[in-house]
């Protein structure tokens, strides 16, 4: 199995804050998320800036698509993103619509796993092409105050692995995190403000990718 990626998400209020500690950690990261926050207070001209400055970084632009898709997707591979996000809640034809632009730009879809999705779904996603999925630790669990993460967490990451997407998890990551990760199928793992709001940014991720490494080999 290949060893997960380190994506960095940036959801940041503007980009001078998100460039500076992505300057210090880019040599420890795959995948430069252009976050929501980010995405909304700067518009693509933050996936542009980036792009331009990291010419060999994959790039998602998490908009998070709800409808719009081809408008929005367009947009964001335009602007020189190689992925975008989709929440699970837009409809197939949405979904359809984003796959048609991806396809035409050489790019990916990723589908925000949110509350109340179903398998039943993830099945139709994958029968469009989508590759990726990115899955949080459990709601109830996270509702009930419970920090670790649960074997029902493992299993729907080697559930949807089995179905054929990559699987990037997010929702608190942190280096102590990844070893409960061994052996389960993990394409990516995102840490946001655990990088880019460290006292030492490139420290932080240099910590999360050893961490990877070791448990990843």
């Amino acid at each position: 199995m290949e060893s997960p990626k380190l994506q960095m998400a940036l959801d940041t209020y503007d980009l001078p804050s998100a460039l500076k500690p992505l300057q210090q950690a880019a040599p420890h990261i795959d995948v430069i998320e252009c976050g929501t926050i980010l995405c909304l207070a700067e518009g693509m001209r933050a996936v542009k800036v980036i792009r331009s400055l990291f010419p060999e970084k994959v790039i998602l632009a998490d908009v998070r698509i709800a409808e719009a898709g081809s408008l929005i997707s367009k947009m964001a591979f335009d602007a020189g993103a190689n992925w975008v996000s989709v929440v699970s809640g837009a409809t197939m034809t949405t979904v359809e619509a984003v796959m048609k632009e991806a396809a035409k730009r050489g790019g990916e879809a990723q589908i925000e796993l949110i509350d109340g999705w179903t398998w039943e779904q993830a099945k139709c996603w994958r029968a469009l092409g989508v590759p990726h999925v990115i899955t949080h630790r459990s709601r109830d669990a996270e509702a009930k105050g419970e920090l670790a993460w649960s074997e029902k967490d493992f299993d729907e990451i080697r559930k949807l692995n089995d179905l054929g997407f990559k699987v990037t998890v997010t929702g608190g990551v942190v280096p102590q995190d990844i070893p409960l990760f061994e052996g389960a199928p993990v394409y990516a793992f995102i840490a946001g403000r655990g990088i880019y709001a460290a006292p030492d940014p490139a420290l932080a991720a240099k910590t999360f990718r050893d961490a990877i490494h070791t448990t990843f080999g």
